[in-house]
């Protein structure tokens, strides 16, 4: 096809056509930058590093360039935009304020590499976000080196390893729930264990004579969420978590779901040994599409000796220095973390303070209790008990009734300007529908949801067609996710 180099018509805004690739946009020439002349000799350099001529990339101007990434940006659903109840991603509001923080110049333009004596700021930031999350989870230190809820778990279980390796002791297995996260079983791969599930009992919870059957001297820990991933609270957790310490296991906390228990119950004192948590979730940074994130962890002090270095340390004087533990696993990041993230999730926690952090957590449990109360009747809940943050629905009697599918009725959603709940997981549950509404959202908004699943399961009885091809009012309509997920294309090459 013509490349439409230049084009700049907004009807891919609207919905009216195809966003051509940067690729397509290219011509011959052209620039978003440009640099002076040279006031310097130019020296050749002799390296086998260096590309043999021109690398191979569209060549774009400004303009189109940012009418390109505008035209995207405004077709993609965000917190900022509505409703985003998607469940186990606590994906609530952001105050602004925490961006104004994290634009400081002050922080904003400080290289990594700089000296601890001309960044005390910056080392105060890092030691008092560890201090906070240390009295909400009551463990005792802090590494905040990984950038993601994944890195956070393969920290997590890398510094588990490096514990029983000390203590004489190889045990291979980890047992994970069968409604764990996928990033639990990912992560115990990588870190070279066997994942081991343990069934879910009727109510939901882990099934506590399974998991007494299973334990034994090769078990090298458990990793929990809890609340879990169906919204119910391990009412038995601090029996699991003497069942695991009797063999010298430890007791790993996946704090996905920290949202709905801040400053209400701490995971060390439910009987975790390691902490995991979701900066850029529960804390309220911007994250989705690959990141920033960051994914701390925090431990008991037996542990600490274990954790990534560099830590911050408040020396006795009150300047702040950077200490690696001696029995350290290393670095799992090439600084410190993301830090402009860190800073984003000490403004929250300031601003919000203890009080607040607690409303928080209220407030999310509330809310989705209101909306499974106000949506039960046409999506039944199957594990029943009251939940906390989030809750699992079942879609499967309208799949019965009519064809509509889980998918269907999310891609439902979308039309009404909603986004989609998170579908068919856990996988315990048949048509699996999970809600977050996050504390953020108003009770008129709870509602809306409400009445827009109303809507869906009305239209699934009266024209079940309708919902097959929804949405229909996206500048994207249904896109076949098998496919793409089955048929990878990472790379592109420009067109000879």
């Amino acid at each position: 096809m013509a490349k439409p180099a230049g084009l700049a018509v907004s009807s891919p805004l609207l919905g009216g056509g195809t966003e051509p690739t940067l690729r397509e946009l290219s011509s011959p020439g052209r620039t978003a930058s440009g640099f002076g002349e040279l006031d310097v000799p130019l020296e050749k350099l002799d390296l086998p590093e260096l590309a043999e001529g021109p690398l191979a990339l569209p060549e774009v101007a400004e303009r189109d360039l940012v009418a390109h990434f505008t035209r995207l940006a405004q077709r993609n659903f965000a917190v900022d935009v509505g409703a985003y109840p998607l469940g186990s991603c606590t994906m609530k509001y952001n105050p602004k304020i925490c961006d104004w923080a994290a634009e400081h110049p002050g922080f904003r333009d400080l290289h990594p590499a700089a000296p601890a004596e001309l960044t005390q700021g910056a080392l105060e930031v890092i030691w008092s976000a560890e201090q906070i999350l240390c009295e909400l989870t009551a463990m005792d230190r802090a590494t905040l080196q990984p950038s993601a809820g994944a890195a956070g778990e393969l920290t997590g279980l890398l510094v588990m390893r490096a514990y029983h390796n000390e203590q004489g002791r190889s045990p291979s297995k980890i047992i994970v729930p069968d409604s764990a996260h996928g990033t639990n079983p990912a992560s115990v791969s990588l870190a070279g264990y066997e994942a081991t599930p343990v069934p879910s009992n009727a109510d939901g919870m882990v099934d506590l004579e399974a998991l007494r059957e299973m334990v034994d001297d090769d078990v090298a820990g458990l990793m929990l969420t809890n609340p879990n991933t169906l919204g119910l609270f391990e009412e038995d957790i601090t029996e699991i978590a003497r069942i695991i310490h009797e063999v010298d296991g430890l007791v790993y906390y996946d704090g996905a779901n920290l949202n709905a228990i801040l400053g209400v119950s701490r995971p060390g004192d439910m009987g975790f040994d390691i902490v995991h948590s979701n900066f850029h979730k529960t804390f309220a940074t911007p994250h989705g599409g690959g990141g920033p994130g960051s994914g701390p962890i925090a431990v008991v002090e037996r542990l600490a000796g274990y954790l990534p270095g560099p830590l911050v340390a408040k020396t006795a004087d009150a300047e702040f220095a950077w200490v690696t533990p001696e029995a350290s696993i290393g670095r799992v990041h090439g600084n410190h973390g993301n830090f402009l993230v860190v800073l984003r999730a000490l403004t929250y926690m300031r601003a919000l303070g203890g009080q607040g952090l607690r409303a928080v957590a209220d407030h999310a449990v509330l809310n989705a209790r209101y909306l499974s109360h106000l949506i039960s009747d046409a999506y039944p809940v199957p594990y029943p008990k009251p939940c906390m943050h989030e809750f699992v629905a079942s879609a499967a009697p309208i799949k019965k009734a009519t064809g509509v599918r889980a998918m269907d009725v999310a891609k439902g959603l979308m039309d009404r300007g909603i986004h989609a709940p998170t579908m068919y997981f856990p996988l315990i549950v048949d048509e699996a529908l999970m809600f977050e509404p996050t504390e953020t959202e108003s009770p008129e908004t709870v509602e809306a949801i409400a009445e827009a699943l109303h809507q869906i399961a009305q239209l699934a009885s009266d024209d079940p067609d309708a919902l097959h091809d929804a949405p229909h009012n996206t500048p994207v309509r249904r896109p076949d996710e098998a496919a793409a997920a089955r048929h990878l294309v990472l790379t592109w090459a420009m067109e000879e």
